[in-house]
């Protein structure tokens, strides 16, 4: 397969199931400067677009309201906050640098559904970069890259919450550049199938991707280079899951730890050569690779 280019923008993956992913859809624009404004924005409800410009000063956690994309300007950055979006649905995060979070820089939780979080930027952040908890489901988290940070992307958050999450947390992780970040790439508890595909990794000095509490994950066409631990089952105190790898290029890097089966894919999606995601996924990923 040839690299794509200019990179794709088109949604993939579980955030297109349930009705798919729309946004804030047509509805009217509105750019915000500073962090009241985005506040009062993202906490509206009906349908908006919410455009973000120059760099918001933030701490906490902002409330995200269902049918609403928020896009990042040329250069947008969010400092010292994040987004929480909790029992709403049908939310668009596109082009955006989150850097020195003080809680979690994306918090999916509490049965939100229909999330796509695309071509964004984290670093130096406390917790989370994006955390998918409390079953939440039908989300694609695509074309992100994470750099400078440890704990990346938490997929269900505790071993003792199946009775919500089990038969959700279904996610779609796809052409991220997990640069040098250090663990949850992403770790998963109960979700199944979970679809890690075409991401690129880069010397994760803790692990690559961990399937936990019976999750289902499918670990597919990615590029692991310089990575001691690609990816294993169980985690911590967490139970073992299962986890099918196939089509991964590996450099410098051990092939993981499978075991058991996984449930089909039920969308369409074209799968890019392992040995190609390195350079497809440099070329693409992060925020200011997309013009919105």
């Amino acid at each position: 397969a040839q690299p794509t280019s200019p990179p794709q923008t088109g949604l993939v993956g579980w955030a297109t199931q349930n009705g798919g992913t729309t946004g804030g859809g047509s509805a009217a624009t509105t750019t915000v400067t500073n962090a009241s404004a985005l506040s009062s924005a993202l906490n509206a409800t009906g349908a908006a677009v919410i455009r973000v410009s120059g760099t918001i000063s933030c701490s906490g956690m902002l409330r995200v309201r269902s049918n609403k994309t928020i896009l990042g300007n040329s250069g947008a950055t969010i400092a010292g906050c994040g987004l929480n979006i909790s029992g709403d649905r049908n939310v668009i995060i596109r082009n955006l640098t989150f850097r020195d979070w003080n809680d979690d820089a994306i918090n999916v939780q509490e049965s939100a559904t229909n999330i796509w979080i695309d071509h964004n930027s984290f670093s130096n952040g406390y917790d989370g970069a994006v955390d998918i908890k409390r079953g939440s489901d039908f989300v694609t988290v695509s074309w992100n890259r994470v750099f400078n940070h440890d704990k990346t992307m938490l997929l269900g958050h505790s071993d003792d919450n199946g009775s919500q999450d089990i038969g959700h947390l279904r996610v779609s992780y796809h052409h991220n550049w997990f640069d040098g970040s250090n663990q949850r790439n992403p770790r998963v508890r109960f979700g199944n199938p979970v679809h890690v595909f075409n991401n690129y990794y880069r010397a994760n000095g803790g692990y690559g991707v961990a399937s936990t509490e019976n999750a289902g994950v499918l670990v597919e066409g990615n590029y692991f280079e310089n990575v001691d631990d690609t990816y294993h089952l169980g985690e911590g105190d967490s139970g073992p899951g299962r986890l099918v790898a196939r089509n991964n290029h590996f450099v410098n890097s051990p092939a993981g730890q499978t075991g058991g089966s996984v449930a089909s894919i039920p969308y369409s999606y074209q799968l890019d050569t392992a040995s190609t995601v390195k350079s497809i996924v440099t070329a693409g990923a992060g925020a200011g690779r997309i013009t919105v």
